[in-house]
């Protein structure tokens, strides 16, 4: 007699239909918010499934560098932007946080001179000395704001 599969004694989650663009929605998301997890969970995956892709596809693996890339273009530009316009203020009633976006610039700053370099087919420690350029300048432009501000 034919053995009757067994019933797995606990529930698994039923599955989500994932788009079969999830990709593009997960690197576009990429490029605005340079957050893995936001874009995973925006595209309706999870970050095992983006990390996996990105080890398993070249092509994907390059266009989530180049998301970085631009990612961290917009962070650096939006530091600048509020540091030339005096722009303290977050969206709420609370202070932008300078110190939190230098540490994310700093943070991404080889992954972002990688995608660079490779875009720009120069080396990856050229790009590094100029994005160290740039954020040592936008640390001398808020310690001046600072330094402004408190009439020093």
């Amino acid at each position: 007699m034919a053995e009757m599969p067994r019933k797995c004694a606990t529930k698994s989650k039923p599955r989500k239909r994932v788009s079969p663009r999830w990709r593009d929605r997960f690197i576009e998301e990429l490029a605005q918010s340079s957050n893995v997890s936001r874009s995973a969970d925006l595209a309706g995956i999870t970050t095992s499934v983006a990390y996996r892709t990105r080890t398993n596809e070249p092509e994907f693996a390059r266009r989530w560098l180049a998301a970085l890339w631009e990612g961290y273009e917009h962070l650096e530009l939006e530091v600048l932007r509020r540091l030339r316009e005096g722009d303290q203020q977050a969206g709420d009633t609370s202070k932008y946080d300078f110190a939190n976006a230098i540490r994310l610039l700093n943070a991404h700053r080889d992954s972002a001179s990688k995608a660079q370099a490779e875009q720009r087919n120069v080396s990856a420690a050229e790009i590094r000395a100029s994005i160290d350029r740039k954020v040592e300048e936008i640390r001398s432009r808020i310690q001046q704001e600072k330094s402004r501000k408190a009439g020093i």
